[in-house]
């Protein structure tokens, strides 16, 4: 024990209630006062007020394990300390942090990631694969709108393409399917309905129409920046009423997106309603969860003069003015 730690611990018996209080006042002293980094310190299960020092010395909250401790047998505080996550910093005094870690620890959250372009049943195999609902639990939700509310107008029939891709941080222990997507309806909001609903209704397209539109582009162009290029040949098709041509779609209800066989199968399929090739206008529904970089493409398109384009194998897009030219890149990259 150092020196100074033995003469205190001599003294403790009789000590003035103003000399305790000095003494307490400079063995719990911040570590340092200026650095105000949140630090998240685990308290392991077990540990008693006095043994706290060690651990915080080691994640480098204070610079004195055997400081800390006698400022714990000084003013005898820690007794309702908890095991669990805290924020914790530098500039804490021991009476700050002692204060913390008898409050409420953090919640113990984990991320989860909805990828842009998952369908409804993406993102609840994914919940399913974690163990945090059975099978189907998100689906029901998600296809019931009216549970759930919105600053914007929700479809009625399905959430889908409004369940705003992002990582999100959540509480396994604590799930709750209709609170997480009620945060992702939130999301939606806050990141585009919101900030762009002046250009939306002062529009020609509503924002169900948007939102259907940028989920195309989120499964036609793999590039961001040309997103807004073809949204303007596809917008340019609809309002020419072309059919869109957009084979995604048909891949829409498949029970696995590139399952190749079933996918020719719907292309012929005059009677399925997301078959764009041979049905006029949008899908009936959006045909996954767009991106933001989608949405704001399907909201402000590029004008341009071409009405085609296509992809080689690289991903490179070709657009193209007429069928002739189109026709031209089919046999160049060999893509039918």
């Amino acid at each position: 024990m150092r020196a100074a730690t033995h003469l205190l611990a001599l003294s403790l018996v009789g000590l003035p209630l103003m000399g305790c209080q000095a003494i307490a006042d400079h063995y719990g002293a911040a570590a340092d006062p200026s650095d105000a980094t949140e630090h998240i310190f685990e308290v392991p299960s077990g540990t008693t007020p006095r043994g706290l020092g060690a651990h915080l010395e080691r994640a480098g909250i204070v610079s004195s394990a055997d400081d800390f401790t006698m400022y714990v047998r000084v003013t005898r505080e820690g007794g309702c300390l908890k095991a669990g996550r805290f924020g914790l910093k530098r500039s804490m005094s021991a009476g700050e942090i002692l204060s913390t870690v008898c409050g409420v620890p953090l919640a113990d959250e984990e991320p989860f990631a909805v990828i842009e372009g998952w369908r409804i049943r993406e993102i609840d195999a994914a919940l399913a694969e974690k163990g945090w609902i059975t099978a189907g639990e998100y689906a029901a939700a998600a296809t019931d709108p009216s549970r759930f509310t919105a600053r914007f107008t929700l479809p009625t029939d399905t959430l889908e393409g409004y369940l705003f891709p992002e990582t999100y941080m959540v509480e396994p222990d604590r799930w709750d399917t209709e609170g997480f997507i009620q945060r992702q309806l939130d999301l939606l909001a806050e990141r585009f309905a919101t900030p762009r609903s002046e250009e939306i209704s002062g529009g020609s397209r509503s924002l169900a129409d948007v939102v259907i539109m940028a989920s195309l582009l989120e499964r036609e162009e793999p590039s961001k920046p040309n997103r807004p290029l073809v949204a303007g040949i596809l917008w340019k098709r609809l309002d020419d009423r072309w059919h869109l041509g957009v084979d995604a779609t048909s891949r829409y209800t498949l029970a696995k997106w590139n399952d190749r066989g079933a996918f020719l199968k719907k292309l012929r399929d005059p009677k399925d309603p997301y078959n764009t090739r041979l049905r006029p206008g949008l899908p009936p529904t959006p045909i996954g969860s767009p991106g933001l970089a989608s949405l704001e493409a399907a909201l402000a398109p590029t004008e341009s003069e071409f009405w085609f384009y296509l992809h080689d194998s690289k991903g490179k897009i070709h657009p193209s003015r007429n069928q002739r030219e189109h026709e031209a890149y089919r046999r160049k990259y060999n893509v039918y």
